[in-house]
């Protein structure tokens, strides 16, 4: 990773909760503020101030499970000056409130999240495809895959699906009804270690494929190979279901499980 990004990104975790400008951050990476912003999106994919944003909101949700401060505390923990403000970017960020994301943690009530509206994008609708690949090293997955608006893993997706992926070998994928326009395929999954107890092992991984262009009655053709996530990695912001690793998988390894998300919560 380019140094002077990572120590800027090392800037965002530590100081996350301040007011952390983009000058700021440009001093960490020792850049101009124009230089630092171009060399920053293009290795992580985003501007400094929605990796910061992303950092606060996924740090909200670790408050909100792990702790009992209330929302408003909370709000001022990240960085946010207004609760309003910060209810405002959790919700359209992890897709519920920070008060609901509370009540349904505790449940397990948590759902596939559905699509974006209709028409968000145009009139016509096409598909994107490809194959899912995990990393050397890991057992069985269980993967949502999705096409996203942002470099950001985040509410609403255009469209999503889960698929299992064996180890060893890529599996297909398909997301159809995804509005015209240019998507970014995101997934998320939990993978399996190998040897006598591989759920005692398991593993977080995300992949990103870079905006590919659909159009109307056209398939978009978009490969994503699965990583363990890396400080460059923005956090994964949407509220999604516990992916439990399958313990068998047999067949042709291009199973695509399920065709459409369920309804959102």
């Amino acid at each position: 990773m380019d140094k002077a990004v990572e120590k800027a990104i090392e800037c965002i975790w530590e100081r996350y909760g301040e007011r952390l400008s983009l000058a700021e951050m440009a001093r960490s990476a020792a850049l101009s503020r124009f230089y630092f912003a171009h060399r920053f999106r293009n290795e992580t994919g985003t501007t400094p101030g929605r990796f910061l944003a992303a950092v606060r909101i996924h740090h909200a949700r670790l408050l909100l499970l792990e702790t009992a401060m209330s929302v408003a505390e909370i709000s001022s923990a990240v960085g946010y000056g207004s609760l309003g403000s910060f209810t405002s970017c959790f919700t359209a960020g992890v897709g519920v409130s920070p008060g609901r994301f509370r009540r349904l943690s505790r449940t397990g009530g948590f759902a596939l999240p559905g699509p974006r509206p209709a028409g968000r994008s145009g009139p016509g609708t096409g598909a994107v495809a490809g194959t899912i690949s995990l990393p050397e090293g890991r057992g069985n997955a269980r993967v949502y895959v999705g096409a996203f608006a942002t470099p950001i893993l985040q509410h609403p997706p255009a469209a999503g699906v889960v698929v299992d992926v064996p180890s060893g070998r890529p599996t297909c994928y398909r997301l159809a009804d995804v509005p015209e326009g240019t998507w970014y395929v995101h997934a998320v999954g939990v993978a399996d270690g190998v040897g006598p107890d591989p759920s005692s092992r398991r593993n977080p991984l995300v992949g990103r494929h870079e905006a590919v262009p659909v159009t109307g009655d056209a398939i978009t053709s978009a490969a994503v190979r699965l990583h363990r996530p890396r400080p460059v990695d923005p956090p994964v912001l949407l509220a999604l279901p516990d992916l439990e690793p399958p313990p068998d998988l047999t067949g042709s390894g291009c199973p695509v499980i399920g065709s459409r998300p369920k309804a959102a919560v």
